[in-house]
Order: C-alpha cells, then structure tokens, then sequence
C-alpha cells in the first residue's frame, strides 16, 4: 500500500497533447520519406546502373532464400514471406550504399565538404570544432579531439592547407603538450585521404588518452578556438561563382 502511494504516477496528457504529439509523429515520417525520395531520385540520376543492380540484388537475395527455405520446408508457400522480406532487406541495404557513395562523389572536392562530413557523417566520440584556420579561398582545418589525441583535418588547396595545419599544430601543441597530433587533408592527391575513407582512417588511429582526458584537453582547446574561420554550411555546390559565395560568407561571420 504505501508503496503504491509512494509511487508518482505519470501526467496523463491531454487531447491538444496527444494530437499534437501524433501530429510530430506524422511530420518526422513524411520528413523521412522525402529524405529518402530525394535520395532515390538523386541516386538514380547519377548512378545509370543503381536502378538495374537495384532490382537484380532483390531478386537474387528473393531467390536464393526461397530456395534454401523451399529445400528446408518443403513447401512451395511458405517461403514466399521470407524471400519478400529478405528481398526488401537486400535493396534497402544496397541502396544506402550506393547512396552514401554518390553523395560523397558529390561533395568530393567541393569547399565545407570536409567540415559537412564531419559533422554529419563522423563514427566515434569525437568533439569536433569546425574551422579553427582558414583562408579567405575556402580552404579550412578542423580540429576533432578523441581517443587518439587531436586530429587536424584539412580541406582546400594542398600548397595553401599545409601551411594552415603547420600553423594549428604549433598553437596546438602549446597547449596539449605531450599529446599526439595527428593531421590529414581530404582529397584525391598522393598521400591524401578521400572524402569517403576518413571515418576508416579515423579508427585505425590508436587510442592513447582515457575519456577523461579527452573532456580536459577539448576544454584547454577552446580557448584557441575565440576566432574560427568562416565557412559555407555544407558544400558548395559546383558552378557557383566563388566570389559570391565568398561574400556570403562573410557577411554569415
């Protein structure tokens, strides 16, 4: 008895809550959808072999779990479920696949989508801080801090982002000591890592401080970060006039 009174029964919510609740629902499955449709659509008019590979990864998963639960079973019916439902599993999974690498060809070698990538796409408990140096031509380094240590990520022009990383290490390593620093740029030339492959690259890097360590060394960090580098919001999509986009963000600083 006194353990039913002690226990705080939950607020029942009211018409306008659960309308309003059911009406959030509603949005986030049509937002869903139309990430996906966009998707598929983009996808398609990219990619001329997605649709065709699309349609014969379902069929051949349909077919080759109707035939392993036909030869198990025994039935001609029963495994029709089964393949439907392995069939959709297949497609789905390609799709996301082939999605994910058109999207990146897309962004690849277009200014912010370094920065977009990491902070949308980014594995793992890193704290990433966008555009801690750049240049008035887009170039950027971005600096995420983990496991490993810090990590320099830089995106632009390969003369002008070495010199960025060189400067951001120095003041870096003022301030994180013994901590290692790590730097990469993202791109398509010799020693460079693509835009597609920096999550692999990111975790074959050693962990070398605890979790604590890392919460301490981002907190040090960011009081280098007073002033960053303005950056585009994303990508900048390919035929825009630099200057303008350059103005653009300008004024966003």
């Amino acid at each position: 008895m006194a353990n039913t009174a002690g226990r705080a029964k939950a607020p029942k919510l009211s018409k306008a809550d659960k309308q309003a609740l059911r009406g959030a629902k509603r949005a986030k499955r049509r937002e869903t959808w139309g990430n996906l449709k966009q998707a598929f659509s983009l996808t398609r008019q990219q990619d001329p072999k997605f649709l065709p590979l699309l349609v014969l990864v379902a069929v051949v998963a349909a077919a080759v779990v109707y035939l392993i639960a036909f030869l198990v079973l025994g039935s001609p019916f029963v495994p029709i479920p089964l393949a439907v439902l392995f069939a959709l599993a297949a497609g789905m999974f390609f799709f996301s696949r082939r999605a994910q690498k058109t999207m990146f060809a897309q962004a690849e070698g277009q200014a912010g989508a370094a920065g977009w990538m990491l902070k949308q796409q980014l594995r793992g408990d890193w704290r990433l801080t966008e555009a801690v140096a750049g240049t008035t031509q887009l170039d950027a380094v971005h600096r995420l801090v983990g496991r490993p240590g810090v990590v320099l990520v830089g995106e632009g022009a390969p003369h002008r982002v070495k010199g960025l990383i060189a400067q951001e290490k120095k003041r870096t390593a003022r301030v994180v000591g013994e901590t290692p620093i790590y730097d990469v740029i993202i791109g398509t030339g010799e020693g460079d890592v693509r835009l597609s492959k920096i999550n692999r690259y990111l975790l074959k890097l050693p962990n070398n401080i605890s979790k604590d360590q890392v919460g301490t060394l981002e907190k040090r960090l960011a009081a280098l970060s007073t002033t960053r580098a303005a950056m585009p919001k994303g990508p900048v999509p390919q035929g825009a006039k630099m200057r303008n986009v350059q103005r653009t963000v300008r004024r966003r600083s």
